[in-house]
Order: structure tokens, then sequence, then C-alpha cells
């Protein structure tokens, strides 16, 4: 018997204990509703035979109510590095099978060396979140362990991409994690997220409510706008996030990855001349079809799908760059915008500005929604966050104008004054402080109110007025618009702006940060 074997022994015991996690009554349960596990999920995340995990042997100090050290052979979190398509990433896997991966004072200390690390090296950050919520029996230590990863999670926002994936529950003050990451990725089948559960919701307002209606990805990913991206299942899900971190950087200062799609940057599109259904600009059209035309073939990945649907927002490629694209759907409430895909709208520019992604907009708003039920949900203040998101932005900034741009949401939609290094504009494009038939209604009233015929006379004000003022030509003489193009030259135009635009600087004074809307 080697000198070493019973130390060897004792190790080799430890480890096994760890790696089977729950154990396997456990695993199997999983196994039988179609989960994957917290290790089976890194695997599927990482390029193969690349993850190293950190902090096995870390558990519980607990020893009341049950809680002796025995009972869990550690902590129910994974957590990593390894890489993901070639580059390193860093992951936090919650594991259900060890005490329903309940949040605890270890618990939290381990997601916060991942963020942590991975803020110091630069790496992106993922966190794949399944956990049965609070470990009440450690009381004050798991209290104190949600501030401790909530901070570290901030300051590490801005400086590298960070992704959550809801493959579990994920309740109460737990779930603040998930909803701070830059995105969040729901499973249809299995990830819920709320600050209560229904038991608690229905203790207080004695309604029913199901875990789905409350906590499911309908109740985020189409009404609270806090999930950005849904898969199917788990495999889905991981293969979106895998997918999502191709077009960011590391970190940021670094550039997105550049990658060969082999779609001709100075491709002619022709179907784009008669893509526009009505010349008056008043028949609705999707705007998906025009969008996947330009970028590079099948690259479009969009972001926030159910969310405020008159507003779409994704990332694409332009001859292999990674671009943000934001972008009005005349389908849906005309393309207008409302508080909704105002917040929608701020959030994605300033990831886009943070992590040095060009953004592109294609536009066709009538403006912001108005009305009493707008105002009181502070339109005014969600939509000024467009506002700051654009002025603010220091990336290669691109506008199409193809349609409408009106009022406040010429702003809000991206023009020259307010930031945008080159602007375009289709020959269809209307642009112009309010529509044709707002303005002459108000600038003739008295000439239309003594006409002996106030309807003949309204038409032929309003088409003059449209004739003279509402087209992209006024813009185009004082230097708002750069250039009206035909739309079959879309695609080329905005590939050589980024060529172009590759290499912008700003400079700008100091300050800590602006007092945006929030």
């Amino acid at each position: 018997m080697g000198k070493f074997d019973a130390i060897y022994d004792d190790y080799m015991k430890r480890r096994k204990a760890i790696m089977e996690m729950g154990g396997e009554k456990e695993i199997a349960k999983r196994r039988e509703k179609g989960q994957t596990n917290a290790r089976e999920r890194i695997d599927l995340l990482m390029d193969p035979g690349t993850f190293v995990e950190i902090g096995p042997f870390i558990k519980h100090r607990q020893t009341e109510f049950g809680m002796k050290e025995k009972l869990i052979p550690a902590e129910g979190v994974v957590t990593g590095y390894g890489k993901v398509n070639g580059r390193y990433v860093v992951v936090a896997s919650e594991d259900f099978t060890a005490m329903a991966g309940t949040f605890g004072e270890y618990h939290g200390k381990k997601f916060v060396w991942a963020c942590d690390f991975a803020k110091e090296k630069g790496w992106p950050f993922v966190g794949i979140n399944d956990s049965g919520g609070a470990r009440l029996q450690e009381g004050f230590d798991t209290l104190e362990a949600y501030g401790w990863t909530f901070r570290a999670q901030i300051l590490a926002s801005g400086i590298i991409p960070q992704i959550a994936l809801l493959l579990g529950p994920c309740l109460g003050g737990q779930a603040y994690h998930p909803i701070m990451n830059d995105f969040l990725i729901q499973s249809k089948k299995t990830g819920f997220m709320g600050i209560a559960g229904p038991a608690f919701v229905k203790t207080q307002t004695g309604e029913d409510i199901s875990l789905e209606e409350l906590a499911g990805w309908q109740a985020h990913a189409i009404k609270s706008g806090g999930t950005h991206v849904v898969g199917e299942d788990d495999k889905e899900c991981i293969e979106l996030a895998r997918k999502l971190l191709s077009y960011f950087p590391s970190n940021n200062k670094e550039k997105p990855p550049r990658i060969e799609t082999g779609d001709d940057p100075n491709r002619v599109i022709p179907e784009l001349d008669d893509y526009i259904p009505d010349p008056q600009l008043r028949v609705p059209y999707d705007m998906y079809p025009l969008i996947n035309k330009v970028v590079d073939a099948g690259s479009f990945f969009e972001i926030h799908r159910y969310f405020a649907r008159n507003l779409i927002v994704g990332f694409a490629r332009f001859n292999g760059r990674a671009a943000g694209i934001v972008a009005n759907q005349p389908k849906v409430l005309m393309g207008g915008l409302d508080y909704d895909a105002a917040d929608k709208l701020a959030r994605f520019v300033r990831f886009c500005d943070l992590f040095n992604i060009p953004l592109v907009t294609f536009v066709d708003c009538p403006g912001f929604w108005i009305g009493s039920p707008q105002e009181w949900k502070g339109i005014l203040r969600h939509g000024a966050k467009t506002l700051f998101a654009w002025a603010e932005a220091t990336v290669p900034l691109i506008s199409v104008v193809i349609g409408k741009s009106y009022a406040g949401a010429h702003y809000a939609m991206l023009d020259k004054s307010i930031g945008a290094d080159l602007c375009f504009a289709w020959p269809t494009a209307r642009i112009n402080i309010v529509g044709a038939d707002t303005a002459a209604s108000v600038i003739y009233a008295k000439e239309i109110k003594a006409a002996p015929n106030p309807k003949e006379t309204a038409k032929k004000l309003i088409d003059e007025y449209r004739t003279k003022l509402e087209h992209p030509y006024q813009a185009a003489e004082r230097g708002c618009v750069d250039d009206v193009i035909m739309p079959h030259d879309t695609r080329k135009y905005i590939c050589t702006s980024l060529d172009i635009l590759e290499n912008k600087q700003v400079a700008r004074p100091w300050k800590k940060y602006s007092n945006i809307n929030l």
C-alpha cells in the first residue's frame, strides 16, 4: 500500500460526492421531467473540454435546523470558466439537486467570485438560474449574501456582457440577479421568475393565480419586458446564449468579433424599390423581411421579440461586422412609440454603446402615442430615455428613413441633430414636424372653415402642404439628411458607412453619468 493511498482515497471520495451533486435519485427526477442538471448545462454551453471549475469544495457552515454539513457535499451552484466559440466566459450554474439550489451565504460568495473574476479578466459572465429561493435556515447570512451578489453584478455592468439563463424557478429577492443582467433568456417549459410565488400572492389578494400566469415566460417576455429571449427548452436556451455571445466583444475595451459571412456588401436589392405598398404610407407593412434582406443573410438575432412589438431591436451583421438594429414595425400600432417601446429602445441602445456595437435604424414612425393612458404611464419620462440614449452614444450611428419621421419620434429614432453620423432617406420618406393632415388643418383652419366646400378645400390644401414640405428633400437641403438614396442601394450605403466609421472617436467633458429619466 502506498503511503499516500489513504489521502488519495479520501480525495476521490470527496470529489465523487461533489460530482454526484444531490445524488442519482435527485438527478433522475430531473431527467424524468426532461430537465438538464447544473453540470450538463455547463457542458452544453462551453466548448468541449475547456471548462475549469473553481470552488468545488465550498459549502455552507450552518449546523442548525438539520443543516449539518454531511447533508450537502457542496454548495448548490457550480462556478468556473471555459470557452464559448473559442473565447473565455465565466459561468455560475445553480444546482437544484443540492438543497433545491437555495441561495445562502456561500452560494452568494461563489456568485460574487464569478462576477468579480469575470470583471477582472474582461470575460463575459453567464448565470444559469435554477433555485428554490432563499435559504431561510441561514437567516441574516442569506440576506447579506444578496447584497454582495447585487453589488458585484452592478459593478461589473458596462465592463463585461452579462447573460442570465432562466432554466428553473427564480423567485423572491433572487430574481433581481437575472433581471439585472444585460440579457435574460427564459425557457418556456421550466423558467419561472417573480418577486413572489402564487401562494403568497393569493394570501395577500385572495385571487387564484398559477405559477405560469405569474412568473412564466409570457408574464415576462410579453407583459413585463423582463425577458429578452425565449427558448423552447434548456438546450435551445443554451444554444441561443452561445449565439448571442458571438455578437459581443469580451469586454468594453474591445470591438465585437468580425465574422466572414460571404455576403457581398455591395449587394443590390431590387425588390426594395417596391417594398412599401402605398406611396401615401397608409397601408401597414412588415419590417422584418426588409431587415432580413439588408443584413448579412441569416444574421438577424432579435431581442424582446414579444414585448412592445411596435418596435424591433436586435443584432445582425453587415459584411461580417456586428451591429445593433432598431426599427419601427408599421404592422403594430403603426410603428408609433409608446412607453414600453421607449424603454426597449433606450436600454438596447445603451447596451450597444457600452460594448462598441454600431447602431443602424430603419425609420417609419408617426410619432409618440398620445392620450391619457400614455400620459399617466409617463410617456414623456419614458420617451426622454430614448433621447438620452442616442445623444450619449459614441458608437457609429446610422439612420435610414424609409417612411414617416415626425415630431419627437424623429429624434427618438435617431437623426443628425441628436447624434447620427450619417443619415439617409428613401424617396418615400416623409420628414416633418407633424403629418400634412395635421399641419394643414391648423395652418389653413380659417380658409377651410370659410370655404363653400370645406372637405374639398381641406384636401387641396393638405396636398399642397404635402408637396411643399412633407418629403425628404427639405431635410436634405438643410444637410440633415446626407443623401436621398434608392431603396435597392440601402445595404451598400450601410456597409460603406460602417467601414468609414470603424475608428470613430468621441471626446466628451468628464462627468460621472447623466441623470437619465428613470
